[in-house]
């Protein structure tokens, strides 16, 4: 069973996570959500568990979309980004420890769901 490193702030972590993106996908201040990014990216490429490491690439992705320009902004693709993140946290919820199991599930959900809508949104022409 694969572990995230240091479990305590792992934990904590997504605990404060999940509360951020509980506020809705547009309730979190871009800064905070580079900040959650910088974090989890780091804590997902040191564990050297490919699905871990393969979610943080996605991670970059998603950083990178959100950094742009505010005329650049591409919802959609953030959208699908973030979609992606929430399949991945999934499956990767299957291969850690009971402890973190329910809370990984949650995000993913929460992402995904996040995800979809910014994917469906239709920009008043």
């Amino acid at each position: 069973m694969a572990n995230l490193p240091s479990t305590h702030s792992s934990d904590v972590l997504l605990t404060h996570t999940i509360q951020a993106l509980l506020q809705g996908p547009t309730g979190m201040p871009i800064s905070t959500a580079l900040t959650h990014i910088d974090q989890w990216y780091q804590l997902l490429i040191d564990s050297g568990i490919p699905a871990f490491q393969d979610i943080a690439r996605e991670l970059g992705n998603l950083q990178s979309l959100i950094s742009a320009e505010l005329d650049l902004f591409d919802g959609k693709s953030i959208g699908s980004s973030l979609s992606m993140l929430g399949a991945q946290t999934i499956q990767a919820a299957d291969k850690v420890e009971d402890a973190l199991k329910a809370d990984l599930s949650k995000l993913g959900d929460l992402l995904i769901k996040f995800g979809g809508d910014l994917e469906n949104h239709i920009s008043p022409a």
